[in-house]
């Protein structure tokens, strides 16, 4: 099959964008052999069609730039020809670690071309990190910013180091200079016929509650599988589109590289050395900025700020990955008139479930099953329920779903069986709507009552003194195990006393009896270089405290509270 089918399944969710039943009645997967996006789309349909002089990177503050479809299109040529006298070849993995600049576009989209496979890194990465990467991922290149190199000393030799960003007397010693690759000719030619399947991105998980799993994705998986991406976000030709997210995670390739460019539209960047929500709302203002995606964490620093004098270009806005507060959502219906839509995916899969744009949502749902997902939920017993884990349906596999995870052998562990397990798990409505209610492994029982870290979590962020929680098991001798809260405040709460009984009392006129949590600890809580919670460590710091009969630091129980007794 050829790129056809994939423009007709593109252009099918782009017409029925505001028709939910009849986009995922009738939506399919393109079915093709051979397909490399950035060939045979990126070059072909936006560099050189009605779209090529149209802006495709817009980057303010550092590293602005600005570049055209048609311009990216010459320099990834450029630099996939630079990469290939320097020997990287067919099936070569690369790490790339860089921030939001242009060469992170540019070598993506050469990598993509030359049929080099991408090892998405973050620079918050430490040398012992970096190690891991490089064995597990059998790297053999690398495209970091010169002022990093210092990060590779003592890696194998033979790995070939190119330096983005160089000082006046040139790259760091033993590396390539970036600039370098750019001097290449400007017309490339492919070694051989990209097949769908062929690998093409290697990313590594959070490792939440473990050591990270390698994700091994194909040149049909994302660039295929984000079709669902442009229909939850709802992206136009034509749209500029700001998505909040650090490179080296999957959001990152989901609407900072994928989507906006399968839709045709330009991808921006704000950068800052340090996050400034008013500056943030100047750029979008500024930029005509028509779509945004942010964490909810960025929601609420903009809420803070005057909105309702704040005059933007916007049509959509979204949030995704953590719990999202009612006031957030609110106060920016009540200044822009815009409602927060939420979704929901993994690094293994693109966006699963969500809230496409002109389809009615529930408060606290993530959505919907998206087209080309078949959804279900699994009790513990493996039967079908109307609460358990998320399941995707493999009799007709998602063509967004990744080849499986890569062994420390080298080996693929192909998926089997009758369904993908997610590990999270969900509750679903009479109209289909599912609503999250956390990990797998986060989900507990207290006296008998199975409790949701994710629903508590939720309800003790709406305290104004709470900056984030974190709920897990308390081993108790009562009732086996009691909800614990771990909670970094704001910076205006006091992690004493009379804050503790304010959220005790906060909690007790919003969750039924058994769902309280009982304890409460102010700390900072351990999180991975991705920024995602980990629980794991808090229950095992639990399981150790009961073991030894002591509390923890800065810990408040409701018996420390006798006016609670009432309640």
């Amino acid at each position: 099959m050829t790129v056809e089918t994939y423009k007709a399944a593109r252009q099918f969710l782009l017409a029925n964008r505001g028709d939910y039943a009849a986009a995922y009645r009738e939506f399919r997967w393109p079915r093709m052999d051979r397909f490399n996006w950035a060939l045979d789309w990126f070059d072909v349909e936006l560099a050189r069609g009605t779209l090529a002089n149209q802006p495709a990177l817009t980057i303010t503050g550092d590293g602005a730039a600005s570049l055209t479809f048609a311009e990216l299109s010459e320099r990834s040529n450029r630099v996939a020809n630079g990469l290939r006298a320097l020997g990287v070849k067919r099936g070569d993995r690369i790490l790339l670690m860089l921030g939001n600049v242009v060469p992170l576009w540019e070598t993506m989209l050469a990598a993509m071309k030359l049929g080099a496979v991408v090892i998405p890194a973050t620079t918050l990465l430490t040398p012992t990190d970096l190690a891991d990467r490089f064995e597990r991922g059998r790297a053999r290149h690398v495209v970091a910013a010169a002022g990093e190199a210092a990060k590779f000393d003592g890696f194998d030799p033979a790995l070939t180091r190119i330096a983005v960003g160089d000082a006046p007397q040139g790259p760091p010693k033993g590396w390539h200079s970036y600039a370098d690759l750019l001097k290449a000719p400007a017309d490339f030619t492919s070694d051989g016929p990209t097949n769908a399947d062929d690998p093409m991105l290697l990313y590594f998980t959070s490792g939440t509650t473990a050591k990270p799993k390698l994700v091994l994705h194909s040149h049909r998986s994302y660039p295929v599988g984000h079709l669902t991406t442009i229909y939850v976000l709802g992206l136009r030709p034509g749209d500029i589109h700001l998505n909040i997210s650090s490179p080296g995670w999957a959001k990152h390739a989901w609407s900072c590289f994928f989507a906006p460019w399968i839709a045709g539209a330009t991808i921006f960047i704000a950068n800052q050395p340090r996050f400034n929500a008013r500056v943030l709302l100047d750029a979008i203002v500024a930029n005509k900025v028509t779509t945004l995606c942010a964490p909810p964490t960025v929601w609420r620093m903009l809420i803070q700020e005057d909105l309702m004098n704040c005059r933007t270009s916007l049509r959509e806005v979204l949030a995704a990955g953590e719990p999202l507060n009612p006031e957030v959502i609110e106060q920016v219906e009540k200044a822009w008139g815009l409602t927060i839509r939420d979704f929901y995916g993994q690094t293994e899969t693109t966006t699963q479930v969500g809230n496409p744009p002109g389809q009615p949502i529930k408060a606290g749902s993530m959505g919907r099953p998206l087209p080309g997902y078949r959804i279900r939920l699994l009790d513990a017993d493996d039967k079908d329920a109307e609460e358990g884990e998320i399941c995707i349906d493999l009799a007709d596999r998602p063509a967004a779903l990744m080849q499986g995870y890569q062994q420390d052998d080298g080996s693929i562990a192909p998926l089997t069986g009758e369904v993908y397990r997610t590990g999270d798990v969900a509750s679903r409505d009479k109209d289909g709507y599912l609503t999250y209610v956390g990990r797998a492994d986060d989900v507990f029982k207290a006296s008998d009552y199975r409790i949701s870290p994710f629903e508590l979590e939720s309800v003790l962020i709406e305290h104004p003194a709470v900056a984030e929680a974190a709920v897990v098991p308390a081993p108790d001798v009562l009732r086996m195990a009691v909800p614990k809260a771990y909670v970094t405040l704001t910076a205006s709460g006091q992690p004493d006393r009379a804050t503790a009984l304010s959220i005790f009392q906060h909690l007790r006129g919003r969750l039924a009896p058994f769902k309280r949590v009982r304890r409460i600890e102010f700390a900072e809580l351990p999180k991975t270089i991705s920024g995602k919670i980990r629980r794991v460590e808090l229950r095992r710091e639990e399981e150790t405290r009961a073991a030894a009969s002591r509390r923890g630091p800065g810990e408040f129980r409701e018996e420390d509270f006798p006016e609670l007794a009432k309640g």
